[in-house]
């Protein structure tokens, strides 16, 4: 099913980016609007032959924030994926709201699997997962500790300590600074989405990495990276280049 998509983004950049990245990944999406910012968006929404799936927006834009142009045109019959930056926001806040949300750089794994979750000509809840999102987000007292499906039980680690996860089928091994392994009953996708927030990123299908715990990236044919305990965890071909993008934009926070 064709989905009709909006992309809200103010840098040129990143809108071009994006669009390039729905017609490779995403063949079934069609952008069929564009705006760079609140009031432009405004305008864009109001033309009434418009009928949109889908909006692609980015958070922080040239004239302010995209609330307020969420807040002009409602009430909001379509999903919104948010692409945005992942130290700007408490991301957790999308995924306790059900909002969906692409960290930059985009990962087309990411952006594939965000898409797929729309839902067209059906009735959105949106607003009320704005609603939400906002009300998590203002909560000075956000848990910190992942909460872990064990064998013996349920265990509580500090999301801080977890240096790595390993797939292991319907399992993941989660390996702690100190040492420890804990076996959990979930996939490694469960975790991967779970803390895409919290700058855990995914360089293999085998393996979530703490991007806190790296210690040294080896390039070449076969790239590699040397965590902080000693283990080497291979980045696969397909996502070393959204991995690379990754890191340049933490050298350029630095």
């Amino acid at each position: 099913m064709l989905l009709n998509a909006v992309i809200i983004e103010d840098e040129r950049k990143g809108l071009v980016n994006l669009k390039n990245m729905l017609q490779l990944h995403c063949p079934d999406v069609e952008v069929v609007g564009e705006a760079d910012g609140v009031a432009t968006g405004v305008a864009l929404f109001a033309q009434p032959d418009l009928h949109v799936d889908v909006a692609f927006m980015d958070i922080n834009l040239s004239d302010g924030k995209v609330f307020r142009l969420l807040d002009e045109i409602r009430p909001i019959n379509f999903d919104v994926i948010f692409v945005t930056a992942y130290d700007q926001f408490a991301m957790k806040a999308f995924d306790y709201s059900g909002i969906g949300y692409i960290l930059k750089p985009i990962d087309p794994d990411r952006l594939v699997e965000a898409v797929g979750r729309v839902r067209p000509r059906q009735q959105a809840r949106t607003d009320e997962r704005i609603a939400a999102m906002r009300q998590y987000q203002g909560n000075p007292n956000t848990f910190k500790k992942l909460p872990i499906g064990a064998v013996d039980g349920m265990r509580f680690e500090e999301i801080s300590n977890i240096v790595r996860f390993e797939a292991d089928d319907n399992y993941t091994h989660i390996h702690l600074r100190d040492g420890q392994r804990i076996t959990a009953s979930r996939t490694i996708k469960h975790y991967e989405d779970l803390l895409a927030h919290c700058n855990f990123y995914r360089v293999h299908k085998g393996h979530v990495i703490n991007m806190n715990y790296m210690k040294r990236f080896v390039k070449g044919e076969g790239g590699y990276l040397i965590m902080e305990d000693g283990k080497r965890i291979d980045v696969s071909r397909r996502r070393r280049p959204a991995f690379l993008t990754r890191l340049r934009a933490l050298q350029e926070l630095n």
